[in-house]
């Protein structure tokens, strides 16, 4: 729906997620497999939360940082998959403009709360293993607290930033996001104005330099852990050492590897089909796969 504001510009009052109306055959398939998914990633955190508040011996910095992080998956999947899931059973894929501005910023703060605090988890790490004797003091109750309040703090200004930046700009006819939630780069086709490839650049700089800055502090800090193992003189302790850090590890490689696919890709011909299954890997197979990997770390 577009409101007339003068003879070349319209004001987009609500936006149509054509998403996947291009698998017209298989929308009831992708309904199943998605909803199953989406049950397992909200019984799976779930589970990871509740078995950490319940036993006492796991009220440590490490599982309490994945609980947070349980918590952060949580709210990104919410803020997503059921819109999508109901647009997959619906012909009216109409979304208001207020809750396209909405669903942006909830995604957006929870999916870098999510970076934030698997860095935090890496600096977890390498207190653990490279600073032993010390680690009581600097991963305190106290600072713990502090490093997941600050990492939502800073989820919430990336949300805000981004949120902020995309919907100041002018939406023009037509309204249709070729995708299946409110994302940046097709909206960013439908603004019109002189701004448009600034704010496009800016948001897409801001949202790359947290990215690279959080996955920087990751390698720094594996490389110090890394060092440290090296030094340990039995293959034993070395394993020992490594498997604390190998859960943890592989989320942050499946995370900022689909990461990078979406921010860092070549630019070249697109399709919507195309679009439509990358932003399957970072809104569905991420938060799905991020449980199984710390309870199979975890049981290991």
């Amino acid at each position: 729906m577009a409101v007339i504001l003068g003879l070349n510009y319209t004001f987009v009052s609500e936006f149509i997620l054509i998403g996947f109306s291009t698998f017209p055959h298989l929308q009831l398939m992708f309904f199943l497999l998605f909803l199953l998914m989406y049950l397992f990633t909200l019984l799976g955190n779930l589970l990871i939360m509740a078995t950490i508040w319940s036993e006492h011996s796991l009220h440590t910095p490490m599982y309490l940082f994945l609980c947070a992080l349980s918590i952060s998956e949580i709210f990104y999947t919410f803020a997503i998959i059921p819109r999508m899931l109901a647009d997959l059973l619906s012909t009216l894929h109409s979304i208001a403009f207020l809750a396209c501005a909405s669903q942006m910023f909830f995604s957006f703060t929870f999916g870098f709360t999510h970076s934030f605090l698997l860095t935090v988890m890496g600096y977890d790490r390498y207190v653990a293993i490279c600073h032993p004797l010390r680690y009581n003091v600097l991963m305190s109750p106290r600072g713990c607290a502090c490093l997941v309040a600050w990492s939502w703090v800073g989820g919430s200004f990336m949300g805000t930033v981004v949120t902020t930046a995309i919907f100041n700009l002018t939406f023009c006819g037509p309204n249709e996001i070729h995708h299946f939630t409110c994302h940046v780069p097709p909206l960013l086709k439908l603004a019109c104005g002189e701004n448009v490839l600034e704010v496009a650049k800016g948001v897409v700089t801001v949202c790359i330099t947290a990215l690279l800055g959080c996955f920087l502090l990751i390698l720094l800090s594996y490389a110090f852990i890394v060092a440290t193992i090296l030094k340990i003189p039995s293959a034993e302790g070395r394993h020992k050492a490594f498997s604390t850090c190998a859960s943890h590890l592989t989320v942050v490689v499946v995370h900022y590897g689909f990461a990078s696919v979406i921010y860092l890709k070549p630019k070249g011909p697109k399709s919507l089909e195309g679009d439509t299954l990358m932003g399957i890997t970072y809104t569905v197979l991420t938060p799905f796969l991020s449980p199984i990997i710390f309870t199979s770390g975890t049981r290991s």
